[in-house]
């Protein structure tokens, strides 16, 4: 996949995975992985940017003696998905463009 591309799919990945449910660092990635490739080195720093724009929130939890940091979707993130479904609309209708295709067909 082309990085640019790629670059802007990855933050609404990480969203759409905590809307399904909350999840720490290792498992985004390994629920991830089916679907596109993520590194820890891209994850957490989108996991920094979402928390500072309030998309996300985190929590830390003991799990086997150790602590581990959960983060969950907050409204705002959920509205973040659903701007970008809408705005989706506008690139598959240039994506027919490119593609040759009338919108009539």
């Amino acid at each position: 996949m082309n990085p640019q591309l790629k670059k802007g799919l990855l933050d609404i990945c990480v969203l759409a995975e905590l809307k399904r449910k909350e999840s720490y660092g290792y498992a985004i990635i390994q629920d991830l992985e089916p679907l596109i490739e993520i590194s820890e080195s891209t994850l957490y720093p989108i996991l920094k940017r979402l928390l500072k724009k309030q998309a996300i929130v985190s929590k830390s939890r003991i799990h086997n003696n150790r602590v581990r940091k959960y983060y969950q979707i907050t409204k705002l993130g959920e509205k973040e998905i659903a701007d970008f479904i809408d705005e989706w609309g506008q690139v598959e209708t240039i994506f027919r463009f490119i593609k040759g295709e009338n919108e009539d067909e």
